[in-house]
């Protein structure tokens, strides 16, 4: 027997956590058990609060001791609680349960569920904000298959107590837009902030999973976390897939490359290795504690408009196919994106720039909305343990490089440039190929797109078979 959830254009309103509460609970297919661990019952005591939760409840526990909950879902090779992998035990294990407990002959019509979180609030010093993990485990039919969504949240209120009931919030969220818009997870995840102001939480990694999600591609999920400003920056892994980037970023060195990757280019990949050569035999560096991420900003995406999914996805899975990490951020400004990766290590870290791209940074039109100006953009720029690796330019008329030594920023900014460059934190890339710097991404675009002859040997061995494979950047034989 088919059961299908009705639709939602009662609530084109915003309903409230009650509301969606109170819907579940008397929907009488929708039928689980809820599992929170490090921050209270908070999600299912919206249920109880709103009545008629002996319909929706099965079971509700929290094992707070880590002895119980090793014993209950097994021991961490990490030895630790708050991650993905604890989460995905959790829902597993409680779906089992679920399905061993309550034999199917007499729940016919039920759609099973497990939703689960792991976090760690904030400390008593207020030092260390918290995050966790947040999931459900369940079934849009009878009997059917299961589907997953799993998500990652940083906690930026400044309270237990605050965070507790955000918590909540966004998991009564998280468990309606499951049953009631899986049919649109872009709309599912907009409203897992319904109620919620978006500086209190931040979700950074996100991943449906299951037959309901087959067609959804997470890292276009994950886009829409930075488009609609849920996050700063995403990041996706060689293998293509979401990673988060806490684990990849903690205690590391990073080598960053921001670029348009439209396509990825011979220049491009001549940039990262010469400065990659150069940064790993910089003082501080260990060499296997070393990440490059090839970052875009969301400045760039939107160049042409709109963003663009598809051809997003185009850049992504090029530079994921040459073995990089890729990162999406909404960061305009250069000491924005390394104020992000302090967040995370206080280790050595480096930026490959070109020359415009350093005379940009110098431009103080970028600046006008700190009261402390470009010194302040600076003084964060700056502050860390950061150099800057320059590629040179070539000037195609009088056939001269242009490098830290020669190029021109404004007059105002001469004598602060100075100061940078005499200091050490500007290194000019000396070991480049020549003839690379011909090569700009755009010009192989529009010879793509026009289908001229000859683009294919611009770019790293292999990019342009995929371009033609999947039809890339508007490809056509």
């Amino acid at each position: 027997m088919s059961v299908t959830i009705s639709g939602d254009k009662e609530f084109e309103n915003i309903p409230s956590i009650k509301s969606k509460s109170l819907r579940i609970n008397l929907n009488q297919n929708i039928y689980g058990s809820f599992s929170e661990i490090g921050a209270g019952q908070e999600t299912v005591r919206n249920f109880f609060k709103a009545g008629g939760a002996s319909g929706t409840i099965a079971k509700t526990m929290s094992a707070y001791d880590k002895d119980f909950s090793d014993s209950i879902y097994g021991i961490e090779e990490d030895g630790r609680y708050v991650t993905e992998s604890r989460l995905k035990k959790m829902l597993t294990h409680e779906i089992n349960l679920i399905e061993e407990r309550l034999p199917r002959d007499k729940h016919p019509d039920r759609l099973f569920f497990s939703y689960a979180n792991t976090v760690a609030t904030i400390d008593f010093a207020k030092k260390f904000k918290g995050h966790g993990w947040v999931g459900i485990k369940y079934q849009v039919e009878p009997d059917g298959d299961y589907n997953e969504i799993v998500l990652h949240i940083r906690f930026h209120e400044n309270e237990a107590t605050l965070q507790q009931n955000t918590l909540g919030t966004l998991g009564v969220n998280l468990i309606y837009g499951a049953f009631y818009k899986f049919d649109e997870p872009k709309k599912l995840l907009r409203y897992l902030y319904d109620h919620i102001d978006q500086d209190k939480i931040e979700i950074d990694t996100i991943n449906f999973s299951g037959p309901q999600f087959e067609k959804v591609d997470n890292r276009l999920m994950s886009l829409q976390l930075v488009k609609n400003s849920m996050t700063e920056a995403i990041m996706f892994g060689p293998d293509g897939n979401n990673i988060l980037p806490a684990a990849i970023l903690y205690k590391k060195n990073i080598l960053a490359l921001r670029g348009s990757f439209r396509p990825v280019t011979k220049v491009n990949i001549d940039m990262y290795e010469k400065s990659l050569d150069i940064f790993k035999n910089e003082k501080r560096v260990d060499k296997n504690n070393t990440i490059v991420i090839f970052e875009i900003t969301l400045s760039n995406l939107r160049a042409e408009g709109e963003i663009n999914e598809e051809d997003f996805m185009s850049r992504a899975k090029l530079l994921c196919s040459l073995g990089h990490t890729v990162m999406i951020s909404n960061f305009q400004e250069y000491y924005k994106l390394v104020e992000y990766f302090s967040a995370y290590t206080k280790k050595r870290m480096g930026l490959t720039l070109g020359v415009n791209n350093l005379i940009d940074i110098f431009d103080e039109k970028y600046y006008r909305h700190l009261s402390g100006g470009i010194l302040e953009a600076f003084g964060k720029l700056f502050f860390k343990d950061l150099k800057v690796y320059l590629y040179p330019m070539l000037n195609p008329t009088t056939g001269e490089y242009t490098n830290s030594e020669n190029l021109k920023v404004h007059p105002r900014m001469k004598e602060l440039y100075k100061f940078f460059k005499y200091n050490g934190k500007v290194v000019d890339i000396e070991d480049f190929d020549k003839e690379n710097l011909n090569i700009f991404s755009r010009k192989v675009l529009k010879m793509i797109k026009n289908k001229q002859s000859g683009w294919e040997k611009l770019l790293p061995e292999g990019v342009s078979e995929i371009i033609k494979q999947k039809k890339l950047f508007g490809y056509k034989q």
